[in-house]
């Protein structure tokens, strides 16, 4: 251990217990609250789906802590506890290249992940989602979904792996230039190739049915310039009682997806009013704003990267002898997020902001009392908390909170 090893500790010590201080904090102010329900919702809420939302909200946040202690046990264990360097030299007997023992180590630590993280996604899905009626998946499609996730991360992940080590070990001082055009360009290959040859693997889309609702939805796609590939209802009943609605892809690759379960409880002036939502995303330009924060951030954390993969007191300060590029990639991927999770709060402010934008858009091109109803019966079937903790939600949600955006789409019917 040298003087980084404490560092690490020190902050993986300081993130753990302001996460778990945040979801006390969660646990507690819905648990408060739970009696009642908060006087805006008190017409379109009953008590009962109140306090439904309040257990099911504690429920998650509960497995949340003890998925967060098992990831942080883990993480300790691969790094100072000597599992990678385990896991390195016992691929580096087999005398590979380093190239091939790099893919083999990346390939082994991902197996092995999904397989400890097996347990609690059974249990997540069957025993959790289930309680609150919300699984419909079963066993057999749980796994194919698996299988299926499975083999196109290594139908795409290997080669393009692959390829970025060998840029790592080969293109000199500056290979992280090269990185990371090719790591942008690979995110919008997947952005555009997503929709149409990865989601169908996993999810019948039925193109919506003529009639008046795929008018209207044509009608404000037109008047806002949104060409798409077609507008989809996906089966999404098949696997949960949970509705959304989105749009995904770029280029011609766009579409307009609703899930079913959305379908069947919302009117038509309420589904034209939630797709006004995503379109505003859309004509805000917040998917190029993301594309471009993710092109700095990955720019000055792979800049960082190159530097790192020098120091022997990285490999040394987290628990590995053997520097090589494909172990420092993966401990600079184990570490990273320990100390990047106190400008968490800003990329949520930064997702809300982008929220409340689209709101406003959707209020200009449909009504806001729609949206409002919408949400209302989102809320009500998703389960989700009326009265979570400002501190944690400032930390945590990418969405404001039901009080503040019911609040502010009020504030724009007026």
């Amino acid at each position: 251990m040298n003087s980084f090893s404490f560092i690490f500790i020190i902050f993986v010590l300081l993130s753990s217990a302001l996460q778990l201080w945040l979801v006390r904090r969660q646990v507690n102010s819905v648990q408060q609250h739970k009696p009642k329900v908060p006087d805006a919702f008190a017409e379109k809420i009953t008590l009962e789906e109140h306090q439904k939302a309040a257990d099911y909200t504690t429920a998650k946040a509960n497995l949340g802590t003890k998925e967060f202690l098992f990831s942080t046990t883990l993480l300790f264990i691969w790094t100072l506890g000597g599992g990678l360097e385990f896991l390195d030299q016992a691929w580096r007997a087999a005398e590979w290249s380093e190239l091939w023992t790099g893919v083999a180590v990346i390939l082994s630590l991902t197996f092995i992940g999904q397989i400890l993280d097996l347990p609690l996604g059974l249990y997540r899905t069957f025993r959790l989602e289930a309680k609150f009626g919300f699984n419909r998946t079963t066993l057999g499609l749980f796994f194919t979904d698996m299988v299926k996730g499975l083999a196109i991360g290594l139908a795409i992940g290997i080669p393009f792996m692959t390829l970025i080590l060998w840029l790592m070990g080969h293109a000199g001082t500056y290979w992280w230039l090269m990185v990371w055009v090719i790591w942008m360009g690979f995110n919008v290959f997947i952005m555009w190739a997503y929709p149409a040859f990865i989601a169908p693997l996993f999810n019948k889309f039925v193109p919506l049915e003529e009639g008046e609702l795929k008018q209207r939805v044509e009608e404000l796609l037109s008047n806002n310039g949104f060409a798409s590939q077609g507008i989809f209802v996906i089966d999404g009943s098949k696997r949960s009682g949970h509705g959304n609605a989105y749009f995904a892809g770029i280029g011609k690759n766009k579409r307009i997806v609703f899930f079913d379960t959305l379908l069947e409880g919302l009117t038509t002036d309420e589904i034209i009013a939630v797709l006004a939502h995503e379109v505003g995303h859309f004509k805000c330009n917040h998917l190029k704003k993301g594309v471009a924060m993710m092109s700095v951030m990955s720019l000055l954390g792979l800049a960082l990267l190159g530097y790192l993969l020098q120091q022997p007191w990285f490999y040394n300060g987290l628990g590995v002898g053997t520097p090589s590029t494909y172990m420092g990639l993966i401990l600079f991927a184990l570490a990273l997020p320990v100390f990047t999770f106190f400008i968490h709060p800003l990329t949520s402010w930064f997702s809300r902001k982008h929220e409340f934008e689209a709101d406003a858009f959707a209020a200009k091109h449909a009504k806001a009392d729609d949206l409002i109803q919408a949400l209302v019966k989102m809320y009500k079937e998703n389960a989700s908390t009326l009265t979570p903790d400002e501190l944690y939600s400032s930390f945590y949600d990418s969405h404001p909170s039901a009080p503040i955006r019911i609040n502010h789409l009020e504030s724009l019917s007026n």
